[in-house]
């Protein structure tokens, strides 16, 4: 089992610890939190051994789980790399792409693994029709959320976007060639709402709408790709698989068949993939706890984290 540590205790600090808690492939070596009352609180709740200092806690582990907020993501990593530990460090990987790009290296340096805690890339729905997913040229995706204080401190783009970022440059096997974007601040300082038009350059182009302001809460995405429509409720853990083959000369009589202009016929029909429910925040930490252990490549690299936050950050630029 690895020693792991969580630094930060906030809301998902405290998720995180109580999954490595129970976890088969960790062992929760404690935490560290900066605020010490709510340190002091989780300590006394939860029973989980409180550490005294940053440097206290890495020293102790052999994995340290980075769940502090975004500014301070490259000042941990880069304690805990020093220190040869595996890191585990939420989304977005830093505040800048020269931070995230320091991470890698240090990484390197060191010869340890990292992983970018984006955890749609482990939500049962997209993991269900991931594969079915095949060159999209066209995709759409919706995330909106009701206001939340927690958060705020980051654009939305950084907030919510940056999740079906990640999701669509590792379905899209192009580089981005155009973004073109528009946010606005409506209640925090930093904008609430965005939308981002992002081109590739295979011709693909992806259609992005994050909020934080909305009345009630949506996560989806749709993919059309050739002969192929695919939509995931990444919240509602549902999908949606259409597709079309060339009619049969002789077809069923409730076959659903179209014809286009040019007289070519084709039939649609529905799949209903098998949708394994989990836990994403148990898988993303686990998958990294077998990484290390099978000496693999992490689901979602340092790299991949940095290409994310690289494309969030020109989406931000571009308003």
């Amino acid at each position: 089992m690895l020693k792991a540590g969580v630094l930060g205790a906030g809301h998902l600090g405290k998720i995180h610890l109580r999954l490595l808690n129970q976890s088969d492939k960790y062992e929760l070596a404690g935490f560290y939190d900066p605020n010490q009352k709510n340190a002091q609180k989780v300590a006394r709740e939860f029973g989980y051994t409180s550490f005294s200092s940053i440097e206290e806690l890495i020293d102790a582990v052999d994995v340290v789980d980075i769940v502090t907020p975004t500014l301070s993501h490259f000042d941990c990593a880069k304690k805990a790399l020093e220190k040869g530990r595996h890191i585990f460090v939420e989304k977005p990987i830093a505040k800048t792409v020269a931070e995230a790009n320091e991470i890698i290296a240090l990484a390197e340096k060191y010869g340890v693994k990292g992983q970018v805690g984006h955890v749609e890339r482990f939500n049962p729905a997209f993991m269900a029709v991931q594969d079915k997913i095949s060159n999209p040229m066209f995709i759409e995706t919706h995330r909106l959320a009701e206001f939340n204080p927690r958060g705020t401190d980051v654009p939305v783009v950084l907030d919510l976007m940056i999740h079906d970022i990640d999701i669509i440059l590792s379905l899209v096997n192009s580089p981005v060639k155009n973004i073109n974007a528009s946010g606005v601040s409506v209640i925090s300082n930093s904008p609430d709402i965005a939308n981002a038009r992002i081109e590739f350059e295979n011709g693909c182009v992806a259609n992005l709408t994050a909020s934080r302001i909305s009345l009630k809460n949506m996560r989806k995405s749709r993919f059309f790709q050739r002969d192929a429509y695919i939509s995931v409720d990444f919240l509602e853990k549902q999908v949606e698989v259409v597709k079309m083959k060339d009619a049969p000369k002789t077809a069923d009589e409730f076959a659903l068949i179209l014809q286009n202009a040019e007289g070519v016929k084709k039939q649609i029909y529905f799949e209903n993939p098998k949708i394994s429910l989990n836990n994403a925040i148990l898988d993303e930490l686990e998958t990294f706890a077998d990484a290390i252990a099978n000496n693999t490549t992490p689901v979602v690299t340092l790299t991949q984290g940095k290409e994310a936050l690289k494309v969030a950050l020109e989406v931000i630029a571009s308003f």
